[in-house]
């Protein structure tokens, strides 16, 4: 495995971890690393909630990108508590272009021994067009 995606996943392992903050949310079910162009790693964790608000640990990593003023993703992992790796779901994928259109280059673990161009995982962009 890549080493620079071993290295995402220790990051992600320490902060996944399933916890119960009330008896309507939860968090940590889901964790993420990310490294960037300029070679900085960020982390989230994803919120569940039962009426369905929360976050997907992708964002809450890119949001501390974002605060850091990067915007270029070189390679981004999901991992579950339960030690499995997540592809992230289409909303993730589409803020990830949309930040920064090198993105569509990101590398982006789906399982363990397989890993994917952003682009590859993504249909035609959303594009609001006036006519």
């Amino acid at each position: 495995m890549d080493k620079d995606f071993e290295k995402l996943i220790v990051e992600a392992k320490k902060i996944a971890g399933k916890k119960v903050l009330t008896e309507y949310a939860t968090c940590g079910h889901v964790a993420c690393a990310l490294l960037t162009k300029k070679g900085n790693i960020y982390t989230g964790i994803s919120v569940e909630s039962k009426c369905n608000l929360g976050n997907c640990a992708e964002s809450a990593a890119i949001n501390e990108m974002l605060k850091n003023s990067e915007t270029e993703i070189e390679k981004i992992v999901a991992y579950s508590a339960k030690g499995l790796i997540y592809s992230p779901c289409g909303k993730c994928r589409e803020l990830i272009r949309m930040i920064n259109q090198r993105n569509l280059k990101t590398k982006v673990m789906v399982k363990e021994d397989k890993i994917i161009e952003l682009e590859k995982l993504l249909p035609e962009i959303f594009i609001s067009k006036k006519e």
